[in-house]
């Protein structure tokens, strides 16, 4: 039965094998280059605050040229691979059987249904997680100089912070729990719908849905968050403009957190010295005019923004409150985050094998 599964699944096997060589091949082949660009430009000999603005520097560069392209390219192979895995491994492991009429053939044989399932399953879901981790350890790998830039204090171009979107969903464990997910998900919707377009249909439906999810309201909350306040002044990547008829309200928030490096930022705002929101201008600070963004240091660690109208803020009492995950939490994130996926998988698995004992 296991030698029958594998040759059914040659051809998947085969398209995996392919498409890990060739990422191989293209990180292999630029890797080294990258890192002697990293170290080209001091970020391996530099130490404490002069890291931050050649890190800049380096992650600035690039985003202007082929690695920047070459990093998001990877990074979308990665976060593709779980739906591919659920539409094309997935949804027509039964519903293909069910469509062609070789079901009949299949489960009336000397192996009970469940185990003919439970080999398939086993083979294919694991293949299926070990191809997408394969995916995202080669790909850390390779980007090693761009996270450590992060680490050194760029926010700029590619170096975005762990907890970004794209960077969570494509490194760590989580790929292992999208891709068990995928393709439970896949195989359960091929044993509900029993065609296998419309079962690969709903499979990208709804794990796109959960992947939208996620993100945006059930990972911020797997840990409550911390809260902090700080003046206007101490937020070195503080932005804020006036809006209104003659700047008469104003937008304050925040990009990174002092002494917070690597912390995912929820939600920042302004409030007076009661804590209350504001977003009413200060008369006296309407008159100072409109600002931009006031805090980017350049080279030289100088500021090269105006800094009146956010000292004018500070001022009248006028400070940032802001909602945040620390750093230290990226593992227990990662790790409670796969569990979620997991459980899930192992849920639709269980009802795969109740619902092929009823199929007839």
């Amino acid at each position: 039965m296991i030698r029958l599964s594998m040759l059914q699944f040659r051809i998947q096997a085969i398209t995996a094998a392919v498409t890990l060589a060739a990422f191989a091949v293209l990180l292999a082949a630029t890797g080294p280059h990258l890192a002697s660009v990293y170290a080209a430009d001091g970020l391996d000999s530099c130490h404490g605050s002069t890291c931050a603005n050649l890190a800049i520097y380096f992650t600035g560069s690039l985003a202007r040229g082929p690695y920047g392209v070459l990093f998001l390219l990877s990074t979308g192979i990665i976060l593709l691979a779980p739906a591919v895995i659920g539409l094309f491994w997935g949804a027509p492991l039964i519903a293909r059987e069910l469509e062609t009429g070789t079901a009949a053939l299949a489960w009336n044989q000397s192996v009970t249904r469940t185990r003919w399932l439970a080999v398939k399953l086993a083979i294919g879901g694991l293949t299926a997680m070990a191809v997408t981790e394969a995916l995202c350890l080669m790909q850390t790998w390779w980007a090693a100089p761009i996270s450590q830039a992060v680490a050194d204090g760029s926010g700029v171009g590619v170096a975005q912070s762990r907890f970004s979107q794209l960077n969570f969903a494509s490194h760590g464990i989580t790929p292992l729990g999208y891709a068990a997910f995928a393709f439970a998900l896949g195989v359960t919707a091929g044993a509900l719908i029993r065609r296998t377009i419309p079962a690969m249909a709903v499979t990208l439906a709804l794990f796109a849905a959960l992947q939208v999810a996620m993100p945006l309201w059930i990972r911020p909350n797997l840990a409550p968050p911390d809260h902090t306040v700080n003046p206007v002044t101490s937020l070195g990547n503080a932005l804020a403009s006036q809006t209104g008829p003659g700047g008469d309200t104003f937008t304050l928030y925040a990009i990174t957190i002092p002494g917070q490096p690597g912390a995912w930022l929820l939600s920042s705002g302004p409030v007076n010295t009661a804590g209350q929101p504001v977003s009413t201008t200060p008369a006296a600070c309407a008159s100072v005019g409109s600002t931009g963004a006031n805090q980017s240091a350049s080279p030289a660690g100088a500021h090269t923004g105006p800094l009146v109208f956010l000292d004018c803020l500070a001022s009248h009492g006028i400070r940032e409150a802001i909602t945040y995950q620390p750093a230290s939490r990226y593992w227990r994130f990662q790790w409670t985050e796969t569990a979620i996926y997991l459980a899930l998988a192992l849920a639709l698995t269980g009802y795969c094998f109740r619902r092929l004992r009823r199929l007839s």
